[in-house]
């Protein structure tokens, strides 16, 4: 069974520095019908005006996975991390018993495009933490790529919860077929470009929820190429 959640019908909010689109529930968007899917809690695809950003906040149990497509993301946190995000990175940070962290767009010129993340942790009151790493998809196109494990194998970023989050990048004609082991679910959220996710059409924007099916077939067609995610989920 696959349940499409379009683009067109996500939450919106534009703040002038912020322009963001809510696939769940968030801040002043709240929809009963879309408050998660299994750990998966939060997808906000965010475009962050030149010079601006989140200041400095808290967050609490909460795994945050940031994963940039366009420009530059400067973070900072209380546990002394700093860094920039650019894409082709994924950052995880574990929130736990509390950590404050800012984000802002490190261009002054170019937006930042970027989707956030959030998953349940399987356990509250972790120590909080944070990891970053970058990996070759477009060195690797039409390749599922593992960028985020509980166990943390294949070099991926290590989250607290029973997920495997696997990105790629198709190139056009091209498929890549993802098996669901019994009682596993899955939700594909589609970053750039049209694809077919078990036959069904897909564009930028898109996430589709997939449960009681084997496997996950994402396609390109002969004059598309795109880019997605694909959360496997307990």
């Amino acid at each position: 069974m696959l349940t499409l959640r379009k683009a067109h019908e996500r939450g919106h909010a534009n703040y002038g520095w912020l322009n963001t689109n809510y696939t769940f529930s968030f801040a002043n968007y709240y929809d009963p019908q879309h408050m998660g899917f299994r750990a998966l809690r939060v997808i906000n695809e965010d475009y962050v005006a030149p010079g601006q950003g989140f200041g400095t906040h808290g967050h609490r149990d909460m795994e945050i996975i940031t994963y940039v497509l366009e420009g530059a993301l400067a973070h900072k946190d209380s546990l002394g991390n700093g860094a920039q995000i650019v894409p082709g990175e994924v950052q995880r940070m574990t929130a736990g018993t509390g950590i404050q962290h800012s984000e802002f767009n490190a261009s002054d010129s170019e937006q930042v495009h970027l989707l956030q993340i959030w998953l349940l942790p399987e356990t509250q009151n972790l120590p909080p933490s944070y990891e970053q790493k970058a990996f070759s998809l477009v060195e690797t196109p039409s390749d599922l790529k593992l960028v985020a494990s509980r166990d943390g194998r294949d070099g991926s970023v290590t989250v607290h919860q029973s997920v495997d989050l696997y990105a790629a990048v198709l190139e056009p004609a091209s498929e890549v077929v993802h098996v669901l082991q019994p009682g596993r679910h899955a939700w594909v959220q589609v970053a750039r470009g049209q694809v077919t996710v078990n036959g069904q059409p897909m564009e930028a924007g898109d996430g589709a929820a997939i449960s009681q099916e084997e496997k996950v077939a994402i396609a390109t067609g002969p004059d598309h190429s795109a880019e997605f995610l694909l959360f496997d989920l307990a």
